[in-house]
């Protein structure tokens, strides 16, 4: 998974602080060559000592090292192979099998030479842009663009090159054109577009340079080892320490378009529910009815300075949906900004009332955005610090006086936290024992025990988790299952099982400004032996998913660490779950058959796969059209089929009333029906038992 040219993690908060970013009107020099200080040959060099002396697994320093770092860094480039020619590459192969000898030596000639290079064709290729658009484009012919170009040869000469622009440039202004615009607005739009992209990578240093090939030096080594230049930590450790205001997401620079990399639990982004990480943001307009600005090819650092702003105020965002696919079509939301509060990411509760073969049951439901805790609150002895499993025994204990029958942890695009936590919080539903191990890079493991034999809740309960459920959530899930304490309900995991430790490399250097360096020096492992890194927890029930794991998880890096396990530790599970699970599926497969939101969200799952597997489009406008129309008639047969079995209700317009949907997540609605079934089924075994 790249994120070609500049790599930046940013929060779109508001911060006390002038970040001296590079506006899009200061003057450049197009002809200019960067090349590499002292200060980075240096970096590169310690970084390559580190890596080899303390990485949990480091690679053999060899030519297929070498091979892997240049195909990324040529990548990182030019992703789809539209700006390099073949007699490029042909030059830069010479390259190709030294870059491992140079990490040691310093010798960072090649990545600024490619740059220069990579340079020196955008300057080209947005001169050949700009005069195609300066005039009417014929979108009649029965053309079609393969977007797929990662088996695509590099252009031959120039003439080949030019066909590729003008097919991408025919379908960009046919996506605008579907999205509301006259074809004149369209190529303006795009000639905006162009020249922003063109003034952001003319503006880059040569730190912007070295991020950029450190980049990929660091993903040839593993997916979480990462390498950040002086400014882009500087920034970074800025921007976590300040407030929180803004929409509440981080964003990075992803093939020219700023693309959202996590929705933050309890922001605007969030709680509005229009935003999933994947989405792109390709305008930015202020209050409402400020006009829209195109932030395609912008860095990423000016496009925050559009969409962080004071609290209380509106932005609106138009965005291309990543369940879409390259069949996006531009989509308008209106968030407020607002300070983000450490409660709203706190644990919250609710109730579920869930009828299930004549009976009602009362399902507590329990939402655990992240695993966050105090650690200045616990260290001075603090009686009632903040974290998770403080807030979820007080939730428990409510919940209990309510008259729940089971809990539903639900786990959904938690990405993780404090590993502290996640063993305080499986101790809540175990009496002692061990938790997670964790493998040093020198082979020794070391086994995490919860030790109160205290227990919250002995209850039924089922933790639901996704594709977003990551890290310290994987540990919870894990240790719930080989305790055959719940059943695990969702999609398989995302596959992080390692760990990273953060390097300041200022302070190793002898006072030069080198960075930081984040660098896995550990292994998660289940106390049954497997892994958690690559696999995840595959869930007891599977339900539908949006993406494959080989899309979102772990396994879509090339570098992941791979899945493997050690001795299982000591653990005294539970033998009754094991045997409910069959009957369980059968219940649930049986019961989702006949439900009709169920099915929906399946087919709608279907779609979305469809759309964003789909590489292959028509350039003639009038066939695209068609196609949107039969697309819109599907969605308008959907609403007024559902609406017909009172699943939503419809205002005058046909528009849906979005407060009045019947069924809001039907996943868990689906969850509260099978711990339903596994009630049923212990009170049955308690009744036999007692007979």
């Amino acid at each position: 998974m790249r994120t070609p040219l500049f790599v930046a993690v940013i929060f779109l908060f508001i911060f006390s602080f002038n970040a001296s970013v590079c506006s899009q009107t200061s003057t450049v020099d197009t002809s200019k060559s960067l090349s590499p200080e002292e200060r980075h040959s240096s970096a590169m060099q310690l970084v390559s000592m580190f890596v080899e002396r303390y990485h949990y697994s480091p690679k053999t320093v060899d030519d297929s090292l070498s091979a892997w770092i240049y195909n990324d860094y040529l990548k990182a480039l030019d992703f789809q192979k539209m700006y390099f020619l073949q007699s490029d590459v042909d030059e830069f192969s010479k390259y190709k099998f030294v870059l491992d000898q140079n990490m040691g030596t310093g010798n960072l000639v090649p990545p600024f030479d490619m740059f220069n290079r990579y340079k020196e064709r955008l300057n080209e290729r947005i001169k050949f842009v700009l005069t195609v658009l300066d005039k009417p484009l014929d979108l009649t012919k029965n053309e079609e663009i393969n977007l797929d170009r990662e088996k695509a040869g590099y252009a031959k000469d120039e003439k080949e090159l030019n066909e590729l622009w003008v097919k991408r440039i025919k379908f960009d202004v046919i996506g605008l054109i579907l999205g509301g615009k006259e074809e004149k607005d369209a190529r303006e739009v795009l000639q905006k577009r162009y020249k922003n992209l063109h003034k952001a990578v003319l503006q880059y240093k040569a730190d912007d340079v070295f991020q950029i090939y450190m980049s990929s030096v660091m993903e040839s080594i593993d997916p979480h080892s990462s390498y950040m230049s002086p400014k882009t930590s500087q920034d970074f450790n800025i921007n976590m320490s300040q407030s929180l205001e803004g929409i509440g997401a981080t964003l990075t620079s992803e093939n020219d378009y700023v693309t959202i990399v996590r929705v933050v639990p309890g922001g605007p982004a969030s709680k509005s529910g229009l935003l999933d990480d994947g989405d792109r943001i390709i305008a930015v307009a202020q209050g409402d009815d400020g006009e829209m600005v195109d932030i395609v090819g912008w860095r990423t650092d000016d496009a925050v300075q559009l969409i962080r702003g004071a609290k209380g105020t509106v932005v609106r965002l138009s965005i291309l949906k990543k369940k879409d696919g390259a069949n996006a079509i531009p989509k308008e939301i209106k968030l407020v900004r607002e300070k983000i509060k450490i409660e709203e990411q706190s644990a919250k509760k609710k109730i579920i009332e869930i009828n299930e073969d004549g009976k009602q049951y009362k399902i507590g439901v329990i939402d655990v955005p992240s695993f966050y805790l105090d650690f200045e609150g616990k260290r001075k002895g603090e009686k009632d610090f903040k974290s998770t499993s403080n807030d979820v025994k007080k939730i428990l204990d409510t919940l209990k006086n309510e008259g729940v029958s089971g809990i539903v942890m639900d786990l959904r695009n938690n990405g993780g936290g404090s590993l502290l936590e996640a063993i305080e919080l499986t101790g809540l539903f175990i009496s002692t024992g061990a938790v997670v191990q964790v493998k040093e890079a020198d082979g020794s493991v070391k086994v995490n025990k919860d030790t109160d034999p205290s227990i919250a809740w002995d209850g039924p309960m089922a933790v639901l988790i996704n594709s977003g459920s990551a890290s310290a959530s994987e540990i919870f899930a894990a240790a719930i299952q080989d305790y055959g304490r719940g059943v695990i309900l969702g999609e398989q995991s995302f596959g992080k099982g390692t760990v990273q430790n953060l390097i300041d490399l200022d302070k190793v250097s002898g006072g030069q400004k080198l960075g930081q360096l984040t660098l896995t020096i550990a292994k998660f492992y289940r106390i049954s032996g497997g892994s958690t890194q690559h696999k995840g927890v595959i869930p007891d029930i599977l339900f539908p998913s949006a993406f494959d794991p080989s899309e979102t998880g772990e396994s879509s890096y090339p570098t992941a660490l791979p899945w493997d396990k050690i001795n299982a530790t000591a653990f005294q599970a539970s033998s009754g779950l094991s045997s409910t699970i069959t009957d369980l599926e059968a219940k649930h497969d049986a019961r989702t058959g006949k439900n009709s939101e169920y099915q929906y969200f399946i087919k709608d799952l279907d779609k979305s796969k469809g759309h964003r597997g789909k590489k292959v489009f028509s350039l003639n406008l009038e066939k695209r059209k068609l196609e949107q129309e039969e697309i819109k008639k599907e969605e308008e047969a959907r609403k007024k089929e559902r609406a017909n079995k009172g699943l939503i209700e419809l205002d005058k317009d046909g528009k849906v009333v979005k407060e009045k949907l019947v069924v809001e997540d039907p996943l868990l609605e689906e969850s509260g029906h099978i711990l339903a079934n596994l009630i049923e089924l212990v009170d049955t075994g308690k009744k036999a038992k007692k007979n």
